[in-house]
C-alpha cells in the first residue's frame, strides 16, 4: 500500500485506488462520520509550465457555476480544500467491480467502465443504459457551455449502479478554440476540442461496449459483428458511434443532447420492453400461438421476414447496392461501411460496394440475408 501523501482535514486515506499525470485519488474515511468516499490530492507546486492544480480550481469553479444542480449521471463533488502543499477534493467513492457498493478490504477495485469492459463486450440492454445515462451527463455540461474533453471508459464510474461520468479537471467554456488536450487517442482526427469533440470521444466509448475491442480498432467490429448484424438494439448503437465518429466534424451530432436525442428517438428502450411482454404472451399462449402461426403460414404464405445485415469492406466507406439500388438512411444518407442496415428483407439480393477512390465495383455476389447476416467484402491490392 502507498503511503499518503498529504494529511487531509477530517479524512484519513486508507489507500490509492487512482493515479494519472498529475494526482493521485485515495479511499478515504470521513473520521467523524465513518462514511467512505474518494479524494482527489494534487500538488500545488510542480516544475515546468503546466499548473494542474491552478487548472483543476478553475475547471471545478466553472462545474459549481454553470451546473446549477447535482446530475445524477455526473460525479458528484463534495468539497474542495487547500492544505500547505496540496489541493484536494472530496468525491463520491464507485461501487466495487464485484457489483457489491464500496467496502474498505484490500480487494475493493473501482467499479469503471474500462474495468469492467476488461472482461469483453457489454449485453445489448446495459451497452443501451450506459449510453444514455453517459449522454444525458455530457447533455448536462453541454448545456451549460461547457465540454469535458477528457470522456473515456476510465472516466465514467458507477455509483450506486448508475453510470456517472467523472474527472472534471480538464472542463472548460466551449468553442472552436480551445486547446488540444486530453487521452490522445479519442480526440478527433480534426483537432477541434468543442462539443463536437466530446461526442467523437462518446461515439468511442460506445463503441468499445458494444464490441469490445480498443478504440484504436474503430470502426472494425471483429467477431461481434454477427451479434451485432442479430440484434436491434446493438445495430442502432453502432449507427449512432458511426455518425458520432464520422471525419467531418460537420457531419458529427452538435452535441451530447442531440445524440441523445437521436438515440431516443429509435425506439430502443420501448421495443425491449415490448420484446419481452411479448416473451412473457408467447410463454403463456404457446400451443394456440404455434397453431394460429402454422395455419396462416399454410394457407396464406405472407412476405419474408425483415432482418438486420452488419456490412464491412476493407477498405472502409464504401456504399452498399441491394439489386442496383443504393441503400440509404431515413435521411437519404448512403449507408457506408462498416454499418449495420436494419429492415432488409430476408431473401436473395445482390450485393455490389462501390467506392470512391477506386475505379472498380466489387461484386460480392447473390446473398441470401435469411440466412447469412455479415457480408464483408475486399478489394484486390491491385486495385
Amino acid at each position: 500500500m502507498s503511503s499518503p501523501i498529504a494529511e487531509i482535514p477530517d479524512f484519513d486515506l486508507i489507500r490509492l485506488i487512482g493515479e494519472g499525470g498529475f494526482g493521485q485519488v485515495w479511499m478515504a474515511v470521513n473520521r467523524a462520520t465513518g462514511r467512505l468516499r474518494a479524494v482527489k490530492v494534487i500538488p500545488l507546486q510542480r516544475s515546468g509550465k503546466v499548473d494542474p492544480a491552478g487548472r483543476e480550481i478553475t475547471s471545478i469553479t466553472r462545474l459549481e457555476a454553470n451546473v446549477g444542480r447535482r446530475h445524477r449521471n455526473l460525479l458528484n463533488i463534495h468539497h474542495v480544500g487547500k492544505t500547505a502543499d496540496h489541493l484536494f477534493y472530496v468525491m463520491d467513492l464507485a461501487d466495487d467491480l464485484s457489483g457489491g457498493p464500496a467496502r474498505r478490504g484490500a480487494d475493493y477495485r473501482p467499479a469503471s467502465l474500462q474495468s469492467r469492459l476488461e472482461s469483453g463486450p457489454a449485453a445489448a440492454d446495459q451497452c443501451l443504459d450506459n449510453a444514455r445515462q453517459l449522454l444525458e451527463g455530457l447533455a448536462c455540461l453541454h448545456a451549460s457551455g461547457m465540454v469535458h474533453r477528457d470522456v473515456k471508459p476510465a472516466n465514467c464510474l458507477f455509483v450506486d449502479g448508475e453510470l456517472q461520468l467523472a474527472d472534471f479537471g480538464l472542463l472548460t467554456e466551449a468553442g472552436r478554440n480551445v486547446s488540444r488536450v486530453g487521452t490522445l487517442k479519442y480526440m478527433p482526427p480534426d483537432g477541434r476540442m468543442d462539443t463536437r469533440a466530446d461526442v467523437y470521444a462518446a461515439g468511442l466509448v460506445i463503441y468499445e461496449m458494444i464490441s469490445g475491442l480498443p478504440a484504436e480498432s474503430f470502426p472494425r467490429l471483429g467477431e461481434r459483428g454477427p451479434r451485432v448484424a442479430d440484434d436491434r438494439v446493438l445495430g442502432v448503437l453502432v449507427r449512432l458511434a458511426l455518425k458520432a465518429c464520422d471525419r467531418d466534424p460537420e457531419k458529427r451530432f452538435g452535441d451530447a443532447r442531440e445524440m441523445l436525442d437521436e438515440l431516443n428517438a429509435s425506439g430502443t428502450k420501448t421495443a425491449i420492453r415490448r420484446g419481452r411482454k411479448r416473451l412473457r404472451l408467447a410463454a403463456a399462449l404457446s400451443g394456440l400461438v404455434a397453431a394460429v402461426v402454422l395455419t396462416v403460414f399454410v394457407l396464406l404464405p405472407g412476405p419474408p421476414p425483415r432482418v438486420h445485415v452488419n456490412f464491412v469492406t476493407h477498405p472502409f466507406e464504401a456504399t452498399i447496392h441491394l439489386d442496383g439500388v443504393l441503400l440509404v438512411d431515413s435521411h437519404e444518407q448512403p449507408y457506408r461501411t462498416p454499418c449495420t442496415v436494419d429492415d432488409l428483407p430476408a431473401r436473395v439480393c445482390r450485393v455490389v460496394f462501390k467506392h470512391e477512390l477506386l475505379p472498380d465495383d466489387l461484386d460480392a455476389g447473390r446473398i441470401d440475408f435469411g440466412e447469412k447476416r455479415h457480408v464483408v467484402g475486399q478489394w484486390s491490392s491491385e486495385e
